[in-house]
């Protein structure tokens, strides 16, 4: 089985394509792709495989931009962190999806799934496109606030408030303007999916509000380095693949 990845993390990408030939031995990597513009590039002079295993948001795009610019009948599995609406269509559209961090069992599951999809060749094409359409229009409501956890006591935060958010010792946690610091129950790219346009991910462990730049430098490698309006203990770089994506965000947001 010839397969291609589509992650924008390579670590991500690293430990799915591990965890695929662990699963089934047989199982062929033909490419890794990073980007949106990359993938295009790549199926436009190379042959679609037999499965195609892809993120949602990468770095210059969401990855149903690449199936609207060069078409196909290959079955996708999504992987992602989305919430059970993003869901809902994925299985009313009739593709699959494993969610992250995935596992031996839920990739092994996805598999089986895509060889019982072969035997019933009746069955109909996905459509990238409502997909796409359904997405769209979930990134485009904005969340007003979100629940953050301080002792005992349950709070609904105006998303407004929260300056930055990160990782810290496998906790989600949310810095705010006035320098108050929460924890959340959800998983930073939840937080990202449900944040966005606002909130750009910089990198694997930092989600920063768009009014929380104060301004952007040039750093080693040709990354980028935020400083924010807000006194904060970290560093928060941008790496090379981001960057001008990260621009981008913080001339037009």
């Amino acid at each position: 089985m010839r397969i291609v990845i589509i992650e924008d993390e390579p670590l991500t990408a690293e430990d799915l394509a591990e965890t695929l030939q662990q699963v089934d031995s047989a199982i062929e990597i033909e490419a890794v792709l990073a980007s949106v513009k990359s993938a295009v590039a790549y199926f436009q002079v190379n042959e679609f495989p037999d499965l195609i295993f892809s993120d949602i948001q990468l770095g210059d795009g969401l990855s149903f931009e690449i199936f609207k610019a060069v078409p196909t009948s290959t079955p996708v599995v999504f992987c992602t962190a989305y919430d059970a609406y993003a869901l809902d269509a994925f299985k009313a559209n009739g593709i699959d999806y494993v969610l992250k961090p995935f596992s031996s069992a839920s990739i092994n599951e996805t598999l089986q799934k895509y060889k019982k999809l072969q035997q019933n060749l009746s069955k109909p094409e996905p459509s990238i496109k409502n997909i796409l359409d359904l997405f769209e229009n979930r990134l485009s409501q904005k969340r007003s606030s979100i629940l953050v956890y301080q002792r005992d006591k349950i709070i609904p935060l105006p998303v407004a408030e929260i300056a930055i958010s990160y990782v810290e010792n496998q906790l989600t946690r949310v810095v705010c303007f006035d320098g108050k610091s929460y924890v959340v129950n959800h998983t930073l790219d939840e937080l990202e999916s449900m944040l966005a346009p606002q909130f750009f991910r910089a990198n694997r462990q930092y989600l920063v509000n768009h009014k929380a730049v104060k301004e952007a430098s040039q750093y080693f490698g040709r990354k980028l380095h935020v400083a924010l309006t807000i006194p904060f203990q970290d560093e928060v770089i941008v790496s090379k693949a981001k960057s001008p994506k990260f621009l981008d965000w913080l001339a037009n947001q």
